[in-house]
């Protein structure tokens, strides 16, 4: 079996926390049409593909279609410098992709206020439980906050783009079937 074969059958929906060894990457704004095995194959030019994370919608009108996103742990940091190199802004179908590390960005404030809104200050109060279940939670917050920011820098980036309109992948989404 291909390398690209295996990667793509072991690639996991959510990965386990011992992934984060820094060589993973975040790739960002892909085109809905644009599979797994492709990517994959694409990302095996730059090296040794480790574990790749390509994310679905689990639930609501979009559930089963590709969020758009994915990650990619690569063997070495050179393999992942040049995958960021390479790919960062080219275009992939209909979409100029994103590649960043997926560690690089940290909690910067609100429009580079340093100070961290109290609604996500650690609880100082209770045990070390409660420590993990609010890092967990401030974990959480940060990649949303992430994605957010993304988002929004890839529209600043392409102001021609017409981004008013419904999604692309409520296009692609297959007819749901009737149960008899």
């Amino acid at each position: 079996m291909s390398s690209a074969a295996e990667s793509v059958k072991n690639a996991s929906i959510v990965s386990d926390s011992g992934a984060h060894d820094g060589n993973r990457l975040w790739i960002g704004n892909i085109d809905p049409k644009i599979t797994e095995y492709h990517l994959v194959k694409l990302l095996e030019r730059f090296g040794n593909v480790k574990q790749f994370d390509f994310l679905f919608h689990k639930s609501g009108p979009l559930e089963g279609q590709p969020r758009g996103y994915c990650f990619v742990n690569f063997n070495t940091r050179e393999e992942a410098e040049r995958a960021i190199q390479c790919l960062n802004g080219k275009l992939a179908l209909s979409k100029k992709l994103v590649v960043r590390w997926a560690h690089a960005q940290r909690f910067e404030g609100f429009r580079n206020d340093k100070s961290m809104p109290p609604s996500l200050e650690p609880s100082s109060s209770g045990g070390a439980e409660d420590g993990a279940v609010t890092s967990n939670h401030l974990r959480s917050v940060h990649a949303k906050i992430r994605a957010i920011e993304a988002k929004l820098q890839m529209m600043e980036e392409n102001p021609e783009d017409d981004y008013s309109g419904p999604s692309a992948y409520v296009y692609n989404k297959p007819p749901e079937r009737k149960r008899h």
